[in-house]
């Protein structure tokens, strides 16, 4: 029984009436399905052919009506599509990923030849600094 203190909460009433049933579940059909069964339906050609498919199947007219509304407008053919977003190509992966590689050699290349050219610049300094050098010691020798 109901506590009349606690006005009724919906925790007493579900145990108030033990015989308490769910609601019942609409039940969904895929595109695949429909599109089976409506084209069972257009090959049944002798009477009572579609009742028994119906009844076979636990439809209604409504259902085999409306079905062949959606496939003849091509609502069917977009509900097979799977939804979301579509997946990502795998090419479009593996050029990223050469890119930045590319990207990658060229700046290692860049850093290298500026290495290059700064090993360059100390050579010819050198160069310069070992002639210059040379030069003093051979004039104050003579």
């Amino acid at each position: 029984m109901l506590d009349p203190s606690r006005n009724g909460t919906e925790v007493e009433r579900a145990s108030a009436d033990p015989e308490l049933v769910e609601r019942p579940r609409r039940r969904r059909f895929t595109a695949a399905y429909k599109l089976k069964v409506v084209s069972e339906a257009d090959r049944c050609t002798a009477p009572g052919e579609i009742g028994a498919l119906l009844r076979r199947e636990g439809l209604y007219t409504s259902h085999l009506s409306g079905w062949r509304k959606q496939r003849d407008a091509g609502a069917l053919n977009a509900l097979s599509k799977p939804r979301g977003r579509p997946k990502p190509d795998p090419r479009d992966a593996q050029i990223t990923r050469l890119r930045r590689r590319a990207e990658r050699a060229e700046a290692e290349l860049t850093k290298a030849r500026k290495v290059i050219q700064v090993q360059g610049n100390v050579s010819a300094l050198l160069e310069e600094l070992l002639q210059a050098e040379g030069a003093q010691d051979g004039s104050s020798e003579r």
